[in-house]
Order: structure tokens, then C-alpha cells, then sequence
């Protein structure tokens, strides 16, 4: 064999040995590639890629697995983000309330009683109206079955203390226990914590109007006075409500505190004719800075 056949021979070799290393290179390429694979699919963890050139600072976490998306709420859901309500302190209570048109309140003090609040309820469910009930604690605590259907029935009940004192001897301590004791059983029974207040006696003071803005409630007093709490008769109440009738006014009557079937009947006659004058009797709403 001469020395350039044996040079061809060599280089015959050489190639074949090269293209032979490539391919066992490739396959154990693909063999670590596959194993990794199974991996990942026993153990559940993903599989990382090479790292990609980064513009700032390196992640501080690894990427969330997708199936722990479901344990994470969705940003659009939720309850809305509410503002804070604030209850401005007053210096007087308020006296009549807005509205558009013929719009008039009608409020009853000192109950819940059983022998006279269901019939004034009664009344109002037959003429499909709303009213104000502003209760006592000592009398709402046992019968707390009327707070409830007050509510059912689209009623707002406001907190006139527990035992109805005159607040203006009474000391600020005395004045918030006598309030929030009432605030609690309406919250209990009515399902909602009192918006309104107001004075027994019609006796406000400084005390009075913070710590029921504290306790985040409105003072509301009366534009008329049906002076039923005196037992004038049931005719003399009806002539109050139809003389003071007018946009705006909050009428005070009776539903507790001694002999009140004359409001009742008084109810019965003066509600429909303020229907058929035009008058929207209805609750107030709460403005709120």
C-alpha cells in the first residue's frame, strides 16, 4: 500500500469515527431531555429554561404554578370600596325634612307598645305608607317582634333613649349609656343600627347632639306637635295634622306611654285624606358628608 492510499484510508476513518461521536452526542442530548420531562411530570415541577437576559434586578419569587390561581380572588370581585360617613355634629335638631313635592313624615314616640303599636302598623300597611318609629330600649327589648315587622315593612326606627329621662340633668356618661343600650337592641331586633334620635321631652344639649353623632345618628324633632299625649280627643288630633299639613312636615304623635287609641283612630281618619290631598307620606333619608 503506497503512502498516499494510506493517508485516504486514514481520513475514511477519521470522518466516520466524527459523524459517530455527533450522533451519540445528540442522542444522549435527547435522553437527558426526555428523562427531565418524565420528571417534571411525576414530581409536578416545572421545568426551568435557560436564563434570558434581564433588563433590571433578577425576580424576587419564582412563578406562581397555575393551579394556585384558583386559591387567589380576582381583583374586579369583591365588596366595593365604601367611603368613610361621617355624621356632622349639630347645635339644633333638624325640624322638617326635604323632598320634592307634597312630601310629609309622620313619627310616632315611646313604643313599641302591644296594645297600640299593631294597629297604628295596620293602618300604614293598608295605605301602603312608611312612617318613623322613635322607640324606648325598655319598651323595644320585649317586643322586639315589632322592630322586626317595622322592618319587614320598610318602617325606619330611630333611638329615643332607654327610659325616656330628661337628658339635660343627666350626666354625658349617663346620656351614652342610655343610648347605646337602645342602639344595641334595635341593632338585635330591627337588624340595623338606629340612624335617628331623638330627645325625650324635646330636650336637647351639647352632650345630646355629640354623642349621638358619635354613634353616628341624626337629630330629628317635629314641625307638628298633635299633642295626643294629652288625650284632647280624636278629633282635636285629626284637625292638628290637617291644619299643619305642608311640604317638609315631620308630625309627632303617640304610639306608647299611657292610653293611645286615640291616636289610633286618629291614624284611621286623617291618612287617607292627606292620600287624596296630594300629601307623599314617607321616611327621610340620611345625607351623609
Amino acid at each position: 500500500m503506497t503512502k498516499d492510499q494510506l493517508l485516504t484510508r486514514l481520513s475514511s476513518t477519521a470522518a466516520v469515527l466524527t459523524r459517530r461521536r455527533a450522533l451519540l452526542a445528540c442522542a444522549a442530548a435527547v435522553g437527558a431531555a426526555g428523562t427531565a420531562g418524565v420528571l417534571a411530570a411525576v414530581t409536578g415541577e416545572e421545568r426551568v429554561g435557560p436564563a434570558l437576559p434581564a433588563a433590571g434586578p433578577p425576580p424576587a419569587h419564582r412563578a406562581v404554578k397555575s393551579s394556585a390561581y384558583r386559591l387567589q380572588p380576582l381583583t374586579g370581585y369583591g365588596p366595593p370600596h365604601t367611603t368613610h360617613r361621617r355624621t356632622p355634629v349639630r347645635h339644633e335638631p333638624l325640624l322638617k325634612v326635604s323632598g320634592r313635592g307634597r312630601t310629609m313624615v309622620l313619627t310616632f314616640d315611646d313604643g313599641p307598645d302591644p296594645r297600640y303599636t299593631p294597629h297604628i302598623l295596620d293602618t300604614l300597611a293598608e295605605h301602603d305608607v312608611r312612617a318613623m318609629f322613635f322607640v324606648c330600649g325598655e319598651m323595644a327589648v320585649d317586643n322586639q317582634d315589632l322592630l322586626a315587622r317595622m322592618s319587614d315593612e320598610g318602617h325606619v326606627v330611630g333611638n329615643h333613649t332607654w327610659s325616656h329621662p330628661l337628658l339635660t340633668r343627666l350626666t354625658r356618661s349617663r346620656i351614652r349609656s342610655e343610648m347605646e343600650r337602645t342602639c344595641d337592641v334595635i341593632e338585635d331586633a330591627y337588624g340595623e343600627r338606629p340612624e335617628w334620635f331623638r330627645a325625650p321631652y324635646g330636650a336637647w344639649n351639647r352632650a345630646a347632639f355629640q354623642l349621638g353623632a358619635e354613634l353616628g345618628m341624626e337629630p330629628l324633632a317635629w314641625t307638628v306637635d298633635t299633642l295626643d299625649w294629652t288625650t284632647p280627643g280624636t278629633r282635636r288630633i285629626v284637625g292638628a295634622v290637617e291644619h299643619g299639613a305642608a311640604p317638609g312636615v315631620v308630625v309627632l304623635s303617640h304610639d306608647a306611654g299611657g292610653d293611645r287609641s286615640q291616636s289610633v283612630r286618629a291614624l284611621r281618619a286623617y291618612l287617607p285624606q292627606l292620600i287624596d290631598s296630594g300629601y307623599h307620606l314617607t321616611v327621610p333619608r340620611r345625607q351623609y358628608v
